[in-house]
């Protein structure tokens, strides 16, 4: 793990690289080092993997934690925060850079690097609330269940084909060999799912094992609740949505899986979810 202190002004930032980040858009990690390291006393930290990234915020000493990458670093450092109970006195910033930025941006963090690191030097810090699992997880954002598949990522052209220009000689091959009409396998496949879930909003049961459901969301809501909303599956006209908020949400049943912002777990069998009212703090644009 790579580390550099620049000097500037008297805020002391420790900027920690996510790995994947540095991989998948270096120029845009390049310029938020430049706007940050010329706006605060920087330490900059550029990790190779997981245990040093959780290695560097756990050194980071008085200095405020600026993240760039991704949603998957984002969603990784609270959960370090959160695991070693750091969060009440810590001020997390980001600044996205990557391919899933879409937990940032519904946070209300600019997507662009100049903007994002403008507001880690210049924001304010709003205290969010925090979903908390029964094993220490988090949720930042939403969670589904069953999770969204997204469709694998293929490698880029320029890195699969560096040093094996045999390799495109032969996409092109296959390419005039394969049907272009020649349907999708991963598009045919149907998306796995829960059919009957037990779901619990403080001890109410909203939904229960009787009751086929197509998808649950829970999602941080007003006033330290959650918001959750059970779709049960339609059998002609289309059925309303069961709605509810509380401050524990308990979803039992079949083995299943949910996706968790950017992270799919499971499969597990129950799972309850409490709502921490202003435990964890970002920093924001001063306008947003």
């Amino acid at each position: 793990m790579a580390e550099v202190a620049t000097s500037a002004t008297s805020e002391q930032l420790l900027v920690v690289v996510d790995p994947v980040a540095r991989r998948s858009d270096g120029e845009s990690v390049r310029i938020a080092k430049d706007v940050l390291g010329a706006g605060a006393s920087m330490k900059l930290c550029l990790p190779d993997g997981p245990e040093e990234f959780a290695r560097a915020l756990r050194r980071r000493g008085s200095r405020r934690p600026v993240v760039i990458g991704d949603d998957r670093a984002l969603v990784r450092t609270v959960a370090l925060l959160h695991r070693h109970r750091e969060l009440a006195g810590c001020a997390l910033s980001v600044v996205p850079v990557g391919g899933a930025l879409t937990l940032a941006r519904s946070l209300g963090v600019p997507t662009g690097t100049v903007a994002a690191a403008r507001a880690v030097l210049d924001g304010v810090e709003r205290r969010m609330d925090l979903l908390v699992d029964d094993s220490d997880g988090v949720v930042l954002g939403a969670l589904r269940i069953p999770p969204v598949t997204a469709a694998p990522q293929e490698p880029e052209p320029e890195a699969a084909e560096a040093g094996r220009p045999w390799l495109r000689t032969c996409q092109s091959l296959v390419r005039t060999l394969v049907p272009a009409t020649r349907p999708s396998r991963l598009a045919a496949a149907p998306e796995p799912g829960p059919s009957r879930l037990r779901v619990e909003v403080d001890g109410a049961t909203l939904v229960d094992l009787n009751q086929p459901v197509e998808a649950v969301s829970v999602s941080p809501g007003a006033a330290g609740t959650a918001s959750v909303e059970v779709r049960p599956v339609s059998v002609g006209a289309e059925a309303s949505p069961l709605l509810a908020r509380g401050r524990t949400v308990t979803v039992s049943g079949a083995h299943f899986r949910y996706r968790a912002d950017a992270v799919v777990s499971g499969p597990v069998r129950t799972r309850t979810w409490v709502v921490r009212e202003g435990a964890w703090g970002l920093t924001l644009p001063a306008e947003a």
